[in-house]
């Protein structure tokens, strides 16, 4: 998947960036004035821009899904309460694709080629993503900050990807080195899914650990959608390691560390963007005191928010009676990145001139502790520095600044 978010998966998935509403009322109804005044293309027309998204609604990280769609929903709403952008209203479609390639596939047919949106984002999961990104080009639709940290979102160039997910590759790769000589680790062992997400952690721990001359003492692996990783453990915990490193999602994860504590096997457990939740601790309870994850967009813990996010926090939970998660943050922010975008390729938006705006775009810093981002004609992914977070006591916790790889 993710996040660092970004989102994303697993996120950047990290991961993300924010323009929040009552800052940037002004600059958005600037964004309002005036009429549409080029020829329209697929999903832009003088009232409308058409926007396409694939979520997992129904599947196996159904709870990312459903925060992203309406962390999404609710910048929507808020864009078209202001008046639009440039006089375009937006409208957001969304397809539950399951986290299932074929089905994104299908998903994918219906948006480009008979819904006709103008571009999709926000797509979440490195394999519908792959899957998906053929059927998109084919019409020149953009993909727009899917909710994956895989480095295939933004490599090899093109010009229809942009990536806001620092690479779970970059995360690994500066993360689990730094943890292994702050614990003093002397054994390192993986676990991951195997597929596209899973084998970019993979990837990264094994280049980190190449870079402090170690290597991993034993891996192991499970199919996407996996519940029992009863032989997993059993094989890390014959090799006696005291660091297993997770390519792991909400479930994985849970029932990872759960059957490992179960047999008295305690190493540190560090992940990936995709397992920086807040259902780990919710789902998993006490026995998930101690993970580690990478991040860069904050958990909104109310009880901790500072004014600004509480205030948006609020805004949400009235829209959809539940609170918010960094999920719902990663949706949120990259509506608020297409907005910028689109306001600053003036009225003529078609993929064009939303292109030439994105390779100048520079977005700071927000609310919720996102790196800033910037993009050239050449630079397709928005930064690559990220941050850890470890659960204690229930919550996560910020436990080092950001940390930008080598070159």
């Amino acid at each position: 998947m993710t996040p660092v978010i970004a989102p994303l998966g697993m996120a950047r998935l990290g991961m993300a960036r924010l323009g929040m509403a009552w800052a940037a009322a002004g600059a958005l109804a600037s964004l309002a004035a005036g009429p549409a005044l080029a020829a329209e293309m697929q999903g832009v027309s003088k009232t409308e821009i058409l926007l396409g998204s694939m979520q997992d609604l129904s599947g196996p990280i159904a709870g990312y899904g459903k925060q992203t769609r309406q962390g999404m929903l609710l910048r929507v709403d808020e864009i078209n309460e202001q008046g639009g952008i440039h006089g375009r209203k937006l409208k957001l479609l969304v397809e539950d694709m399951g986290y299932d390639p074929k089905r994104a596939v299908l998903a994918a047919q219906k948006l480009v080629n008979q819904d006709k949106v103008f571009m999709m984002m926000g797509t979440l999961g490195t394999a519908p993503s792959l899957a998906a990104m053929p059927v998109q080009f084919e019409k020149n639709i953009i993909n727009f900050f899917p909710v994956t940290a895989a480095r295939e979102m933004y490599e090899p160039f093109h010009k229809l990807k942009y990536s806001y997910a620092v690479p779970y590759y970059d995360q690994m790769r500066v993360t689990v080195p730094a943890l292994v000589k702050e614990k003093g680790a002397k054994k390192v062992c993986s676990l991951y899914q195997d597929d596209e997400f899973g084998l970019e952690v993979q990837r990264g721990i094994e280049v980190g650990l190449k870079s402090i001359g170690m290597e991993l003492a034993e891996k192991t692996s499970y199919k996407r959608g996996a519940t029992d990783f009863s032989s997993q453990i059993a094989k890390l915990k014959a090799t006696a390691c005291d660091m297993v490193v997770l390519g792991t999602i909400i479930r994985e994860t849970i029932g990872a560390i759960g059957e490992a504590r179960k047999t008295g096997f305690n190493p540190i457990f560090v992940g990936s963007s995709a397992a920086y939740t807040d259902l780990i601790h919710k789902l998993g309870g006490p026995t998930m005191n101690g993970f580690y994850a990478t991040m860069g967009a904050q958990h909104p813990y109310l009880d901790e928010a500072a004014q600004p996010i509480r205030f948006w926090a609020t805004k949400y939970k009235t829209k959809f009676s539940e609170d918010p998660t960094v999920f719902s943050v990663y949706g949120y922010i990259i509506i608020d990145a297409f907005a910028r975008a689109a306001g600053k390729a003036g009225s003529t938006l078609n993929t064009e001139t939303f292109i030439k705006a994105m390779d100048t775009m520079n977005i700071p810093p927000d609310i919720f502790g996102s790196d800033e981002m910037s993009f050239t004609a050449t630079k397709r992914l928005g930064g690559n520095r990220s941050r850890l977070s470890q659960i204690v006591d229930g919550k996560w916790k910020v436990m080092t600044d950001y940390v930008k790889p080598p070159n």
